[in-house]
């Protein structure tokens, strides 16, 4: 019987010497090195559908983008400043767990234990530096994972934007010798009506673009 997954059993053996130090700056050196891992964990997504690699978005990649539409948000329904915030830890167990896809074989039960353990385990890193921090991170993260409050809802909305931009972007450059088709469905849970008229202008250049391709041919 294989044993359960753990953060502590997938942390890269140089962060877990820093841990060994217990030291409050050596474990705020320890958390940032977790953070970085997002920059070079590409989205499963698109390798899956045979993006190469070294074009492929990385978690990070996709989490700044995310922040960017947060902020340019219109003042009016949500806190701009807790979008942000809940944009900028959304993914932050992927660091640790990976981008698992509906796909991936990890049960919606599993995945969510994985980041829950994940986020926990970061909190205990970060804690001893700064305990406000920890808590605050741990809390936005469950604000998107239970969408407790509006501001979820729309960071929920944003990442199923950017994951549909990002299609569109890829089409644009390689045309469609990789099938995307199946990321603009996720426009169907897109609840925000500002959002929401974001995907509708995206699907529609797309569609016209697959138009044009067809009359081409």
């Amino acid at each position: 019987m294989s044993s359960q997954w753990t953060p502590e059993a997938v942390v890269p053996e140089k962060i877990k010497r820093l841990l060994q130090q217990s030291t409050p700056i050596n474990s705020m050196l320890a958390f940032v090195q977790i953070v970085r891992l997002l920059k070079t964990q590409p989205r499963t997504g698109w390798i899956d559908r045979k993006i190469p690699r070294v074009d492929a978005e990385s978690i990070a990649d996709h989490m700044y983008r995310m922040l960017i539409i947060a902020m340019a948000l219109p003042r009016l329904k949500v806190d701009v400043d807790k979008c942000v915030k809940i944009a900028l830890v959304h993914d932050i167990a992927e660091a640790l767990v990976g981008d698992i896809t509906p796909f991936g074989g990890v049960p919606k039960e599993e995945k969510h234990r994985r980041e829950l353990a994940s986020i926990e385990y970061m909190a205990s890193i970060v804690s001893s530096y700064n305990p406000e921090f920890a808590t605050e991170m741990r809390e936005l993260w469950l604000d998107y994972e239970e969408i407790r409050c509006l501001e979820a809802r729309y960071v929920k909305d944003i990442d199923k934007y950017e994951m549909i931009q990002q299609a569109w972007d890829y089409e644009q450059e390689v045309g469609l010798s990789c099938d995307l088709s199946e990321f603009y469905l996720a426009r169907s849970g897109i609840v925000s009506e500002e959002i929401g008229a974001l995907c509708d202008e995206v699907i529609r250049q797309r569609t016209a673009f697959v138009e044009n391709l067809k009359n081409e041919s």
